[in-house]
């Protein structure tokens, strides 16, 4: 890692997320992220937060850490719960092919995770969740996403 090293937590509440989003688009702009990937970067934050808030710590206080750094080739953002376990990551893609009102509930906002960020991954650590997301400092164009 290297002295960009930046963590913060957050209380796992709805009410929490304007200043998450702010946190991490900060962070990933002053680390060289594409400013047109910025908005898909905090779309994939903010699906990730509102779950964890929402089924993590379902009624009950909790706290998410952030934690950012560079790379030369990436920001890399985890995000950590403790929360049961829970790897958001293992939702099965929704068929996109199928009309919005045929589509089962949910699943969408682990589809932006994945189509938004250009690698994500989950492990469980010391009885915590904690799902990374990474974005090459380029424009994309040399190695198209597939989501």
């Amino acid at each position: 890692m290297d002295q960009d090293y930046s963590t913060m937590r957050f209380p796992a509440s709805i009410n929490s997320l304007p200043a998450v989003t702010a946190f991490v688009e900060g962070k990933a702009a002053a680390a060289g992220v594409m400013p047109a990937k910025l908005p898909g970067l905090c779309l994939a934050v903010e699906e990730a937060f509102v779950n964890i808030c929402t089924y993590a710590f379902s009624g009950h206080e909790g706290q998410v850490e952030f934690i950012c750094f560079s790379t030369p080739d990436a920001f890399v953002l985890e995000i950590m719960d403790s929360g049961p376990e829970f790897d958001m990551l293992s939702v099965p893609r929704p068929d996109t092919s199928v009309e919005m009102e045929q589509r089962e509930a949910g699943g969408l906002g682990v589809y932006f995770i994945r189509h938004f960020t250009d690698h994500s991954d989950w492990r469980r650590e010391n009885n915590k969740n904690i799902l990374r997301l990474t974005m090459d400092l380029d424009d994309g164009t040399s190695h198209p996403k597939e989501t």
